[in-house]
Protein backbone atom coordinates (compact mmCIF):
# COMPACT_ATOMS: atom_id res chain seq x y z
CA UNK A 1 0.00 0.00 0.00
CA UNK A 2 1.49 3.22 -0.57
CA UNK A 3 1.66 6.38 1.20
CA UNK A 4 -1.64 8.17 -0.55
CA UNK A 5 -3.28 4.95 -0.26
CA UNK A 6 -2.62 4.87 3.75
CA UNK A 7 -3.81 8.41 4.30
CA UNK A 8 -6.69 8.00 2.33
CA UNK A 9 -7.35 4.79 4.61
CA UNK A 10 -6.39 6.94 7.38
CA UNK A 11 -8.89 9.41 6.71
CA UNK A 12 -11.76 7.19 5.97
CA UNK A 13 -11.21 5.51 9.41
CA UNK A 14 -11.06 8.19 10.90
CA UNK A 15 -14.21 9.83 9.14
CA UNK A 16 -16.29 6.91 10.11
CA UNK A 17 -14.89 7.44 13.98
CA UNK A 18 -16.17 10.91 14.09
CA UNK A 19 -19.71 10.25 12.61
CA UNK A 20 -20.27 7.07 14.60
CA UNK A 21 -19.08 9.30 17.73
CA UNK A 22 -21.77 11.89 16.71
CA UNK A 23 -24.46 9.32 16.92
CA UNK A 24 -23.28 8.44 20.43
CA UNK A 25 -23.39 11.87 21.89
CA UNK A 26 -27.01 11.70 20.72
CA UNK A 27 -28.34 8.81 22.34
CA UNK A 28 -26.29 9.75 25.67
CA UNK A 29 -27.81 12.74 25.73
CA UNK A 30 -31.02 12.23 25.52
CA UNK A 31 -30.71 9.20 27.78
CA UNK A 32 -29.05 11.59 30.63
CA UNK A 33 -31.47 14.19 29.40
CA UNK A 34 -28.38 16.94 28.35
CA UNK A 35 -29.71 19.17 26.01
CA UNK A 36 -26.37 20.34 25.20
CA UNK A 37 -24.88 17.10 24.39
CA UNK A 38 -28.16 16.22 21.92
CA UNK A 39 -27.55 19.70 20.02
CA UNK A 40 -23.98 18.52 19.63
CA UNK A 41 -24.90 16.20 17.20
CA UNK A 42 -26.40 18.18 14.82
CA UNK A 43 -25.79 21.44 13.08
CA UNK A 44 -27.86 24.72 13.84
CA UNK A 45 -30.16 24.18 10.41
CA UNK A 46 -30.54 20.59 10.94
CA UNK A 47 -34.04 19.38 10.17
CA UNK A 48 -35.32 16.47 12.19
CA UNK A 49 -38.62 14.47 10.85
CA UNK A 50 -39.48 12.60 13.72
CA UNK A 51 -42.96 11.31 12.46
CA UNK A 52 -45.41 13.64 14.41
CA UNK A 53 -42.71 16.08 14.57
CA UNK A 54 -40.72 17.75 12.26
CA UNK A 55 -38.43 20.85 12.81
CA UNK A 56 -35.17 22.32 13.83
CA UNK A 57 -33.05 20.32 16.24
CA UNK A 58 -33.51 22.82 18.93
CA UNK A 59 -37.27 22.77 18.79
CA UNK A 60 -36.81 18.75 18.89
CA UNK A 61 -34.86 18.75 22.06
CA UNK A 62 -37.34 21.23 23.69
CA UNK A 63 -39.89 18.82 22.62
CA UNK A 64 -38.33 15.54 23.23
CA UNK A 65 -36.09 15.84 26.80
CA UNK A 66 -39.41 16.98 28.75
CA UNK A 67 -41.31 14.48 27.34
CA UNK A 68 -38.51 11.80 28.60
CA UNK A 69 -38.32 13.82 31.93
CA UNK A 70 -41.71 13.48 32.95
CA UNK A 71 -42.98 10.01 31.70
CA UNK A 72 -39.68 8.24 32.28
CA UNK A 73 -37.81 7.05 35.31
CA UNK A 74 -34.99 5.82 32.52
CA UNK A 75 -34.27 5.64 28.81
CA UNK A 76 -32.13 3.67 26.87
CA UNK A 77 -31.41 4.10 22.89
CA UNK A 78 -29.19 1.36 22.34
CA UNK A 79 -27.51 1.68 19.12
CA UNK A 80 -27.49 -1.50 16.40
CA UNK A 81 -26.07 -2.36 12.92
CA UNK A 82 -24.39 1.01 11.26
CA UNK A 83 -23.71 1.47 7.79
CA UNK A 84 -21.72 4.59 6.21
CA UNK A 85 -22.02 5.60 2.82
CA UNK A 86 -19.29 8.24 2.95
CA UNK A 87 -19.12 11.04 0.07
CA UNK A 88 -16.49 13.45 0.52
CA UNK A 89 -17.80 15.92 3.17
CA UNK A 90 -20.99 14.61 3.11
CA UNK A 91 -22.51 11.12 4.74
CA UNK A 92 -25.31 9.22 4.68
CA UNK A 93 -26.25 6.63 7.51
CA UNK A 94 -28.37 4.50 8.42
CA UNK A 95 -28.40 2.90 12.10
CA UNK A 96 -30.99 0.55 14.34
CA UNK A 97 -31.91 1.44 17.50
CA UNK A 98 -33.59 -0.26 20.00
CA UNK A 99 -35.39 1.97 22.22
CA UNK A 100 -36.31 0.59 26.07
CA UNK A 101 -37.97 3.52 28.05
CA UNK A 102 -39.26 2.45 31.89
CA UNK A 103 -42.10 4.35 32.88
CA UNK A 104 -42.56 6.03 35.67
CA UNK A 105 -45.28 3.38 36.28
CA UNK A 106 -42.87 0.65 36.01
CA UNK A 107 -44.46 -0.29 33.24
CA UNK A 108 -41.27 -1.16 29.96
CA UNK A 109 -41.25 0.01 26.55
CA UNK A 110 -39.64 -1.43 23.62
CA UNK A 111 -39.56 0.42 20.06
CA UNK A 112 -37.44 -0.96 17.09
CA UNK A 113 -36.66 1.89 14.56
CA UNK A 114 -33.74 3.28 12.39
CA UNK A 115 -31.83 6.49 12.23
CA UNK A 116 -31.65 7.62 8.83
CA UNK A 117 -29.35 10.40 8.41
CA UNK A 118 -27.12 12.79 6.11
CA UNK A 119 -24.24 13.77 7.89
CA UNK A 120 -21.81 16.78 7.08
CA UNK A 121 -18.81 17.72 7.57
CA UNK A 122 -18.52 21.71 8.22
CA UNK A 123 -15.14 23.45 9.40
CA UNK A 124 -13.88 19.96 10.30
CA UNK A 125 -16.78 18.88 12.43
CA UNK A 126 -19.20 16.18 11.54
CA UNK A 127 -22.85 16.34 12.42
CA UNK A 128 -26.64 15.58 11.28
CA UNK A 129 -28.19 17.75 8.92
CA UNK A 130 -31.42 16.09 8.27
CA UNK A 131 -32.36 12.67 10.35
CA UNK A 132 -35.59 11.27 9.77
CA UNK A 133 -36.57 8.27 12.61
CA UNK A 134 -38.19 5.19 11.05
CA UNK A 135 -40.04 3.49 13.76
CA UNK A 136 -40.63 -0.24 12.60
CA UNK A 137 -42.44 -1.67 15.25
CA UNK A 138 -43.64 -1.58 19.57
CA UNK A 139 -44.11 -4.44 22.05
CA UNK A 140 -43.68 -4.45 26.09
CA UNK A 141 -40.90 -6.92 27.89
CA UNK A 142 -43.16 -9.73 28.88
CA UNK A 143 -44.84 -9.29 32.35
CA UNK A 144 -45.32 -5.84 31.66
CA UNK A 145 -48.55 -4.07 31.55
CA UNK A 146 -50.18 -3.26 27.88
CA UNK A 147 -48.54 -1.18 25.74
CA UNK A 148 -49.42 2.57 26.70
CA UNK A 149 -51.78 3.97 23.99
CA UNK A 150 -50.41 7.01 23.15
CA UNK A 151 -46.98 4.93 22.74
CA UNK A 152 -48.41 3.18 20.52
CA UNK A 153 -50.26 5.93 18.31
CA UNK A 154 -46.82 6.97 18.54
CA UNK A 155 -45.73 4.31 16.24
CA UNK A 156 -48.49 3.92 14.48
CA UNK A 157 -48.02 7.99 13.61
CA UNK A 158 -43.88 7.16 12.34
CA UNK A 159 -45.34 4.40 10.38
CA UNK A 160 -47.68 5.93 8.57
CA UNK A 161 -45.34 9.22 7.79
CA UNK A 162 -42.14 7.91 6.90
CA UNK A 163 -41.12 6.11 3.94
CA UNK A 164 -40.44 2.84 5.12
CA UNK A 165 -40.53 -0.20 3.16
CA UNK A 166 -38.11 -3.72 2.80
CA UNK A 167 -36.96 -2.52 -0.70
CA UNK A 168 -34.95 0.51 -2.31
CA UNK A 169 -37.93 3.01 -1.77
CA UNK A 170 -37.32 2.77 1.49
CA UNK A 171 -36.56 6.30 2.90
CA UNK A 172 -32.10 4.78 3.86
CA UNK A 173 -31.96 5.05 -0.11
CA UNK A 174 -32.88 8.29 -0.22
CA UNK A 175 -29.63 10.79 -2.27
CA UNK A 176 -29.15 13.20 -0.46
CA UNK A 177 -31.55 12.54 2.33
CA UNK A 178 -34.33 15.68 2.62
CA UNK A 179 -37.47 16.38 4.64
CA UNK A 180 -40.52 17.22 2.52
CA UNK A 181 -42.99 17.24 5.07
CA UNK A 182 -44.28 20.52 6.47
CA UNK A 183 -42.76 21.35 9.66
CA UNK A 184 -45.17 20.97 12.75
CA UNK A 185 -45.56 22.46 15.98
CA UNK A 186 -46.23 20.95 19.40
CA UNK A 187 -45.43 21.71 23.06
CA UNK A 188 -44.32 19.18 25.47
CA UNK A 189 -46.97 17.00 26.01
CA UNK A 190 -48.27 16.34 22.55
CA UNK A 191 -48.55 16.75 19.04
CA UNK A 192 -50.57 18.27 16.88
CA UNK A 193 -52.43 15.91 14.99
CA UNK A 194 -52.93 14.56 18.43
CA UNK A 195 -51.35 13.34 21.68
CA UNK A 196 -48.58 11.08 21.58
CA UNK A 197 -44.42 10.18 22.50
CA UNK A 198 -41.51 10.67 20.94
Amino acid sequence: MTAPDELALLRDLADRRQILDCLHRYTRGVDRLDRELVLSAYHEDAIDDHGAFVGTAEDFVDWALPYHAENQQATNHLLLNHTCDLDGDNAHTETYCLYVGVNVDGTIDVIGNRYVDRLERREGRWAIARRVCVAEWVSSLPGAAEIDPLLRQAVEFLKANATTARDRTDVSYQRPLEITRATTTADKHGWEQGDGRP
